[in-house]
């Protein structure tokens, strides 16, 4: 397979693309999702007579997120994915992890894709201590992995550096604090993909530091990590490659540097 879908320039360069071991294979994927508006009023007849007829009820559109977006990722990379707001990166991080449907299109991956977002569910009224647990639970790792990574995952996060918050409910956490703890959860366990939408952009900078470097060390462990990212500057120091999103289209695909410097060019007007 990876035969057929790498692209090289030179003879030492076909022999190194050779060798790489596709993650995620995305081919010609389109996303379309309903978004419920304001519904008009109407009567049991009118319901039925939509019902019958197979029309959408009145306040339902279609946004067609994802606009045949392919590309192949690779062991050992860390991609960045830009673009504007709405412009489909996190509908496409869905996509990957299997938790949103592809109108068309397939999505291929090996193993299965962790998505870790600032949003990402854990549960407010228990105190960060059990979420540690029921994370850690969640991702496949023991109660005796979780046990022996415990303290290094609370450290990692910082929440304890200003008292002992580790042992409060998360929902007296502030939006920063949650979304280091869960990075901080999703951090200590390898992936084969990891999948990281803006929780970089929530810490200061010792934690982005620290989530940089846990980061190469996914990647020298052959996994994948996808980083979507307003921050371009996170982008270019993060990851070596950068695919480039805007209204759902797949703008650019290449280099970091490269990407970022035709965004930015783009979003300036220059």
């Amino acid at each position: 397979m990876a035969d057929t879908l790498t692209r090289s320039t030179t003879s030492t360069d076909r022999t190194a693309a050779d060798t790489r071991v596709p993650t995620v294979i995305a081919d010609e994927v389109h996303v379309v999702y309903k978004v419920h508006g304001a519904t008009r009023k109407g009567g049991a007849t009118a319901a039925l007579s939509r019902i019958f007829s197979r029309r959408p009820a009145p306040g339902i559109r279609e946004v067609h997120a994802v606009k045949g977006v392919s590309f192949t990722a690779y062991k050992g990379e860390a991609i960045g994915l830009i673009g504007s707001n709405g412009s489909g990166k996190s509908t496409l991080l869905k996509a990957i992890a299997g938790l949103q449907p592809v109108a068309s299109g397939a999505v291929y991956s090996h193993g299965q894709p962790s998505l870790l977002g600032v949003n990402a569910a854990l549960m407010n009224d228990l105190t960060g201590e059990r979420n540690v647990v029921l994370g850690g639970l969640a991702m496949g790792m023991t109660r005796r992995q979780i046990r022996e990574r415990y303290q290094d995952i609370v450290d990692f996060s910082g929440i304890n550096e200003k008292g002992d918050f580790i042992s409060l409910p998360m929902r007296t956490y502030s939006s920063g604090m949650g979304a280091r703890l869960r990075f901080s959860i999703a951090a200590a366990k390898d992936h084969d993909v990891l999948m990281i939408d803006e929780a970089l952009a929530t810490g200061d900078a010792a934690f982005q530091r620290r989530s940089q470097a846990r980061i190469e060390e996914l990647r020298a462990s052959a996994g994948t990590v996808f980083l979507v990212s307003h921050g371009i500057g996170t982008v270019r120091e993060t990851c070596d490659r950068a695919i480039w999103l805007e209204s759902g289209v797949l703008r650019m695909d290449g280099p970091s540097g490269e990407v970022c410097d035709a965004y930015e060019a783009f979003t300036s007007g220059g």
